[in-house]
């Protein structure tokens, strides 16, 4: 098939100068689909690609976002709540059991004060009994790294409402905003909960796979260059994956080695391909190998973080990923693009640095520094100079991609 968008110039040039029609067509194929009401993307950008290399529906990085684009999540949020009903008034953040993590609690604090902007009055709780017994009592008070203050609630489910579990607090949410990324799942039945829960609680690490989710997206870029006559090579990463792997007793690690150096072979001479849990979150689970020798030959310790994730979550499963080596650079420092969205829209993002690590590391790693970067400047058909519209565009096509695995995972029975 003859492209019309042959290299990375001219990609960046065209979505640039068809910026309206181009999310137009994405805004149709959304339409079709469930989709994630907050979401993070992981973009890198090559000599001669862009490329989202990871794709979060559990964003734990609000803080990191400039203040204008959290105007524009604020009004993304408002819009998402619109189309469950008008008028909104009260929310409900389910977040993380790690309160101890005041970089965390910065997030949540952010992400609670956009929430409000929408004119909802929000309240932070959470089900898990153990966030509560050191103070014996239904509430606890913490202070995030910037000197924030926050109250989370103690709730359960009775009669298939949380409700707090302090008499004198009402929830009466409308709705919850699930900041839980469950990688092991919360002991609640959520298909009984008449309250909508946002994300889909059917869609967290215990049951989603970064490996079906790379395949829905090597679909979903296929038909959009279709669909706009571009070469997909320009916006996806190659990959491969194996399964029936245990680390801890080196199963399967035969296999994962053929499978890095089939990649290798096909990348161009001196790269290194990521070999990731498919299961893991928070940069758990990762490691980036130049041959298949160096899986062979792990050691015990690299085994051991590769064998288990947050939560004690086993990994039996891996995606060997092409390594996209990043040349976008920060004071010197290597450096990739996290675009932020919410209700599907690119709404904010940032620049992870990493001055500990070279150009085709894994920069989420100790040492990494963030960097806002505000997409709100974006404007129809924009200069094509402007690059945040190009990983505004990538991120989207992410998205769609885990709309369709959303609506996979939905339809699959729960155990």
């Amino acid at each position: 098939m003859p492209y019309k968008v042959n290299d990375k110039s001219e990609l960046e040039k065209f979505l640039c100068s068809h910026w309206d029609i181009i999310n137009e067509w994405i805004d149709n194929e959304q339409k079709k689909l469930p989709q994630p009401v907050t979401s993070s993307v992981d973009i890198r950008e090559s000599k001669i690609k862009y490329a989202p290399v990871d794709h979060n529906m559990y964003p734990a990085g609000f803080n990191n976002l400039c203040n204008k684009d959290l105007l524009k999540c604020a009004d993304n949020f408002k819009e998402c709540f619109e189309q469950i009903r008008h008028g909104i008034k009260k929310v409900g953040i389910l977040p993380e059991s790690h309160t101890k993590n005041k970089y965390y609690l910065d997030h949540l604090y952010k992400l609670k004060s956009t929430i409000e902007m929408t004119g909802a009055e929000v309240l932070i709780f959470s089900p898990d009994p153990e966030l509560f017994k050191e103070e014996q009592k239904h509430w606890i008070k913490l202070e995030s790294f910037s000197g924030h203050e926050l109250i989370i609630h103690e709730g359960k489910v009775i009669d298939n409402i949380f409700r707090s579990v302090d008499a004198s607090v009402e929830f009466n949410f409308e709705v919850i905003i699930l900041n839980h990324d469950q990688s092991v799942p919360l002991d609640i039945n959520w298909s009984y909960l008449k309250t909508p829960v946002l994300p889909s609680p059917l869609v967290g690490w215990f049951r989603r796979q970064k490996i079906k989710h790379f395949d829905h997206y090597k679909e979903t870029a296929e038909k959009f260059c279709s669909q706009f006559m571009i070469n997909p090579d320009l916006i996806q990463a190659q990959f491969t994956s194996v399964e029936n792997v245990d680390f801890n007793t080196k199963e399967g690690l035969e296999e994962i080695a053929r499978e890095v150096d089939r990649l290798i072979s096909k990348l161009p001479e001196k790269s290194s391909v990521f070999v990731k849990a498919s299961q893991g979150t928070y940069g758990m689970g990762i490691s980036v190998v130049s041959s298949g020798e160096e899986i062979i030959s792990m050691n015990r310790k690299v085994r051991n973080k590769m064998d288990v994730g947050k939560g004690n979550l086993k990994f039996t499963s891996v995606l060997i990923q092409e390594g996209v080596e990043t040349v976008v650079k920060y004071d010197d420092a290597p450096a990739e693009v996290t675009i932020y969205l919410v209700n599907g829209k690119s709404s904010g993002g940032f620049m992870r640095t990493n001055p500990l690590r070279g150009t085709q590391a894994n920069l989420n790693a100790q040492g990494m520094i963030y960097q806002k970067l505000c997409l709100s400047d974006i404007k129809q058909d924009c200069d094509h100079t402007i690059k945040e519209a190009v990983y505004s565009v990538i991120a989207r096509l992410s998205v769609l991609a885990a709309s369709h695995e959303m609506k996979e995972l939905m339809n699959q029975p729960t155990e």
